[in-house]
């Protein structure tokens, strides 16, 4: 046995679990940063590969999974043999195959375009499991794609699995029903191999992880830096103090240092210092900051479109805003509940459901993106620990 989960309050172990076994081997595909990885990995489930093909969002990775294996490419690009060969596989069983393929074609607040290319990403990932057969696979989207118009994107994808494969209904999942502070609604599409039993347990199990303790934005802010100056813009500046509580339920659990994860340095400042990065600050023109400063909670800016968070309310679903190929916008940020600005990148990571020992890309425009593109950490546990536990793997 192993000391794998250790409490950052008391940097004691505070839960014993088994060493990872070869039947809990998953690989990550469209990895993003890795908020389905870590999922996985607080699942108990042992990380072996991540594909991703944008370099700047597999190296914020393998920073946080450096014992993982790291694959810049296109999905599409690959086959069964080769993820294999590269994740070093050999000849053990694939547990599971998860991933968030891109879902901007099918968002209900982006075009929908029907023809766009990223549409096709998704078959790409039942290709994959085609040919890898894992023991289960879990593919995360957004809810835009049970719509009618993506029906024969979704028939397609599912034809080359469904000969192998017991395929659930897909399960839609609103992140705050599972401790999260934020209510970012997300659906999964789980298989289980046919000669594998425990499959029809599944949803049963996830909606028995269901919480009965909320976390709201107030619980998700806890000890960060309130008063955040506009002096903080680059990434040495954005380290800034925070305070720990002994008995804080959230944060607790969010906080957990888990063995073999994460970047030592980020981790020493995180337990030593009680620093963490991310708090970069933003300058807003009087105008704009007298406007937030008189907006109510749950209102709407008039002019950004920005909300203004509640304390005792959820965060609403984060968005990550357009790459370079669409012209870099940036998203629309909410704003800080009791302070006239917008939330941080490490405000914004703790709403997601990030520890505060995770790293992000060391801009703030990037760092965003990645948290908004990510899949919460929180609701990937819940459900992949569902899946493990149906499954007795």
């Amino acid at each position: 046995m192993t000391d794998r989960f250790i409490n950052p309050i008391f940097a004691k172990p505070i839960s014993n679990v088994y060493l990872m076994s070869n039947t809990s081997k998953v690989i990550d595909l469209y990895s993003g940063v890795g908020g389905l990885s870590l999922g996985a990995v607080k699942a108990n489930f042992d990380l072996i590969g991540a594909v991703e093909y944008e370099k700047r969002i597999i190296d914020s990775h393998s920073r946080n999974f450096p014992k993982s294996t790291h694959i810049c490419k296109d999905v599409s690009s690959l086959n069964g043999r080769e993820l294999s060969n590269l994740t070093q596989l050999g000849s053990d069983e694939l547990c599971g195959l998860i991933g968030g393929p891109p879902c901007q074609g099918f968002s209900t607040i982006g075009k929908r375009n029907l023809d766009d290319h990223r549409n096709k990403l998704f078959d790409h990932f039942f290709r994959l499991a085609s040919e890898i057969k894992p023991v289960f696979f879990m593919a995360e989207n957004v809810p835009g794609i049970l719509n009618e118009k993506y029906s024969e994107i979704r028939k397609n994808a599912f034809k080359t699995v469904e000969s192998d494969y017991n395929l659930l209904e897909p399960i839609k999942i609103n992140a705050s029903e599972f401790g999260a502070a934020t209510t970012r609604t997300r659906v999964f599409f789980i298989g289980v191999r046919r000669d594998i039993s425990g499959a029809e347990l599944i949803p049963e199990a996830i909606t028995n992880l269901k919480t009965i303790n909320s976390n709201f934005v107030k619980d998700a802010l806890e000890g960060l830096p309130i008063k955040v100056s506009d002096s903080w813009t680059d990434y040495s500046s954005s380290w800034q103090k925070i305070s720990f509580f002994d008995k804080h339920r959230y944060l607790n659990s969010l906080n957990l240092i888990i063995d073999g994860l994460g970047d030592d340095g980020a981790i020493n400042r995180f337990l030593k210092d009680k620093e963490v990065s991310g708090c970069f600050g933003t300058k807003h023109a009087p105008a704009i900051a007298f406007r937030y400063a008189n907006l109510k909670p749950g209102q709407q800016d008039s002019v950004s479109k920005s909300v203004k968070l509640r304390q005792d309310g959820y965060c609403p679903t984060l968005r990550a805003g357009t790459d370079s190929t669409k012209g870099s916008y940036q998203a629309v940020r909410p704003i800080h509940p009791t302070e006239a600005r917008v939330i941080t990148p490490r405000e914004a990571a703790r709403l997601q459901g990030f520890p505060d020992w995770f790293q992000f890309h060391e801009t703030k425009w990037h760092s965003f993106r990645q948290i908004g593109n990510s899949v919460c950490p929180i609701a990937a546990e819940k459900v992949l620990t569902a899946v493990k536990e149906s499954l007795s793997i």
